[in-house]
């Protein structure tokens, strides 16, 4: 018996020993290329990363899980648009606000313009004001409404409160901006840039930016060592009498799996794949009926013991109703409302039906191609690359070459910012003999490109078609509004008066989803679109970023039901 229990013993010890062996080999080779069977943390002296890291969500954002859905499924159109065909298309995962931006949020962004491109300068003085939204977007030749235009934007009691007046180009340049400072701020917690530089250091020719800091990182913050640190918190101090560890990454790169995707407006598809979160009526693989709005049924009040009758948006409920009467558990509110006052849908987005529409990425058409494509639908690509100098180098914006656009309605806004990389439209070294794509801009690929005319001519070429006729044969015959300068630099604006126009589209027209605090029931559909001028801005569009995912589709191990 005794010798039973010897031997007994004795097995278990070879065992933790054969396991603790293939343990320690297991770990020795976790370095170890599976091409070469070389030890890539030591190739050229270069630590690689070869673990398998989880993107983060960057601050704001939430997981939405992607996948397939029907695009485009309206119960009701009223308005006779027929701009809604149903497509089956194909969502990859990505992250989104959780809310809308809010003034407090976009004041951040404004505050930081102000310090960093001082309005008194000649160089800047349109940079903080062609970002600034446009308070007098309330004001109505029939009502009183001083009191928002005075105080919406700034007055505390609304900081949490949507931010409206900024038009689509503003939404994309505060995107490009919020990119740049979550990227600054997390490059600094780890040991690449020195600490507090983004609020002491920061001035228009030494400031960060992403793209910048990948390609050209001694461009950054205007080329100080002092500030674009050579190591990260990965290399250990010397101990005494010991020599100290060399670098293991000189910058930070995209392989170090630190910086974020950039955060930018969601596209079409994305934005009504999230708000009608159709992920809370499934079961299996399949979804258990169609909704109408963001939340289940097909009421606008809540069926829920606590809160029954409450209304679930805020939205006009009638001629004149823009909140029900005093004292009644309504939407609480007559213009916006504070982000959160209503439940969010089955992803946890809050206020995607109401409050305020929302720009979304893509040029509006009146259909969706979904025999062009199914995955990731897009229109409004224009794909550019970076700008060689004559010294072959990136060229970096500075004060002395910085862009400005004078838009349609006279605003004028900054292109670019001093540190930016320069861009320009891709050309034929990107496109020759290429099947994906053959031009830099594609917002008219098959719609409103010369071979999706009347007027394509199979055998013609474009040198036989002279500009007046390009112009007439145009898919769409808009308003073509023209603002210019003369010689003393006055602004000279061109309205177009012409009784020829047939349509308001065009390719500066983008696209708006989600109902708004104007809008009837009608519009909270998350599958209603409509179209506004992309450099215009109203009192009932706001908007909120989004981010691609990068890696595994999803975060958890799928499951029968929710």
């Amino acid at each position: 018996m005794k010798v039973n229990k010897i031997m007994a013993l004795q097995l278990m010890l070879s065992m933790t020993l054969v396991l603790g062996m293939a343990s320690c080999s297991k770990k020795s080779s976790s370095s170890a290329s599976r091409a070469t069977g070389w030890d890539v943390n030591k190739i050229n002296g270069t630590a690689q990363n070869v673990s398998n890291k989880k993107q983060q969500a960057g601050p704001g954002l939430v997981f939405v899980e992607g996948g397939t859905f029907t695009m485009g499924k309206v119960q009701d159109d009223v308005m006779h648009d027929w701009n809604n065909t149903p497509t089956q298309q194909h969502v990859q995962s990505f992250y989104m606000d959780e809310t809308e931006v809010t003034n407090m949020m976009y004041l951040e962004y404004l505050e930081w313009l102000k310090k960093v491109f001082p309005p008194t300068e000649e160089n800047y003085k349109h940079i903080y004001e062609g970002a600034s939204p446009d308070t007098l977007v309330w004001r109505n030749r029939l009502g009183y409404n001083e009191t928002m235009t005075n105080n919406y934007l700034r007055h505390p009691a609304y900081a949490n409160y949507p931010v409206v007046g900024v038009n689509w180009i503003q939404a994309v340049e505060f995107s490009k901006w919020r990119t740049n400072r979550v990227n600054e701020a997390l490059l600094e917690k780890r040991g690449y840039l020195k600490k507090g530089a983004k609020t002491s250091d920061v001035s228009a020719e030494s400031n960060f930016n992403t793209d910048t800091y990948l390609l050209a990182p001694t461009s950054t913050f205007g080329g100080n060592e002092e500030i674009v640190l050579k190591e990260g918190k990965k290399v250990k101090r010397a101990k005494k009498g010991e020599t100290a560890e060399e670098p293991k990454n000189v910058y930070a790169q995209r392989s170090s799996g630190i910086l974020l995707p950039e955060y930018r407006l969601p596209t079409e598809a994305e934005w009504e794949y999230a708000a009608a979160a159709d992920v809370g009526q499934r079961e299996y693989n399949i979804y258990k009926g169609q909704k109408k709005y963001p939340w289940s049924g097909d009421y606008t009040r809540s069926a829920k013991r606590g809160t029954r009758g409450d209304q679930l948006a805020n939205f006009k409920q009638g001629n004149g109703d823009y909140g029900g009467i005093a004292g009644w558990s309504d939407d609480g509110a007559d213009i916006t409302n504070e982000v959160k006052k209503y439940p969010a849908n089955d992803f946890g987005l809050y206020d995607m039906a109401g409050n305020v529409a929302e720009w979304v990425a893509d040029v509006y058409r009146p259909l969706i191609d979904n025999e062009g494509n199914d995955f990731n639908y897009f229109r409004g690509n224009q794909y550019a690359k970076n700008k060689i100098g004559k010294d072959g180098k990136i060229e970096i914006v500075t004060k002395e070459n910085i862009k400005y656009d004078t838009l349609s309605n006279g605003k004028i806004v900054a292109r670019n910012f001093p540190g930016d990389i320069a861009q320009v439209p891709v050309d034929e070294q990107e496109t020759y003999l290429r099947q994906n794509f053959s031009t830099s801009d594609n917002i008219n690929y098959r719609d409103g490109d010369k071979q999706s005319s009347k007027y394509y001519d199979f055998g013609a070429s474009d040198a036989e078609v002279t500009p007046a006729e390009k112009a007439k044969q145009a898919m769409y015959n808009s308003p073509k509004h023209n603002v210019t300068t003369d010689s003393l630099g006055n602004m000279v604006r061109k309205y177009d008066k012409s009784s020829k126009r047939t349509t308001l589209i065009n390719d500066n027209v983008r696209v708006y989803k989600g109902g708004s605090w104007r809008d009837r029931a009608y519009w909270l559909d998350p599958a209603q679109r409509r179209y506004f001028p992309q450099d215009m801005a109203t009192d009932y569009i706001g908007f909120r970023c989004a981010m691609s995912r990068v890696g595994p589709k999803t975060e958890r191990r799928k499951s029968p039901r929710n």
